[in-house]
């Protein structure tokens, strides 16, 4: 469970390939950020979500391993130091992305709020964040994302996050904090909408996500026996 390494997509955190010459302050924007600037000023995540990382998110989410979420906030906190220099001097307001109320009944804690606890008693010494759990909600349930396409996944979330304070986030900097950036669906929508109730700005810190390069990389790589053996057959 290493941090990730390489070049990094300087907003949201995808990794690039590597340039063969020097790096130009354009190349270190992916393609998609490019395109369309995200309502956050930059995301970062401690590791991939794989293998090691992704079984220990598992345990805390679905095994109700609650030790879990100490080791994870220190990782978490790790991330988290990748932001300091982008904060301003005004203490910054810490907000885990929400449950449904009925899903957190049902597991028994929000896991990104236990991740953040723990990632605040690590930087404790910073006094710098202040926590609050409910300046966020989430007014309906949605389906799983996995398997939905781009739109799909939008049109999932689209209204499904709502502040309930907005007055304890005018002009604040908020960071935004979950288990895992997948497609960045979610936080971009929670961003969108901690924007327009005020927040100045918003970052986005997470234990892991995935990394489509990688992926992508991964997919040829399973796919290159298979062509070889096509060819050789033919």
């Amino acid at each position: 469970m290493q941090p990730i390494g390489g070049v990094l997509c300087s907003i949201c955190g995808e990794r690039l390939p590597m340039p063969f010459g020097p790096i130009e302050p354009a190349a270190t924007l992916c393609g998609l950020c490019r395109r369309l600037q995200p309502p956050y000023v930059k995301a970062t995540a401690y590791g991939s979500y794989e293998s090691g990382l992704r079984e220990l998110i598992h345990l805390l989410k679905y095994e109700r391993v609650r030790p879990a979420a100490n080791v994870l906030g220190r990782m978490l906190a790790e991330a988290v130091a990748d932001l300091r220099g982008l904060f301003q001097d005004a203490p910054v307001l810490v907000v885990p992305v929400p449950l449904h109320s009925r899903k957190q009944r049902q597991r028994g804690y929000n896991q990104s709020e236990l991740i953040a606890r723990a990632a605040l008693k690590v930087l404790g010494a910073d006094g710098r964040f202040q926590m609050d759990g409910s300046i966020l909600e989430r007014r309906r349930e949605t389906q799983s994302q996995i398997g939905l396409s781009s739109h799909q996944r939008r049109e999932n979330i689209r209204g499904a996050f709502a502040v309930t304070q907005p007055e304890a986030i005018t002009n604040r900097e908020i960071l935004l904090v979950d288990d895992v950036f997948t497609t960045g669906t979610t936080v971009s929508e929670c961003a969108r909408v901690l924007r327009r109730a005020g927040a100045s700005r918003v970052y986005v810190a997470t234990v892991a996500r995935t990394l489509k390069f990688e992926v992508q990389q991964a997919e040829v790589k399973a796919a290159a026996p298979v062509a070889f053996a096509m060819a050789a057959a033919g």
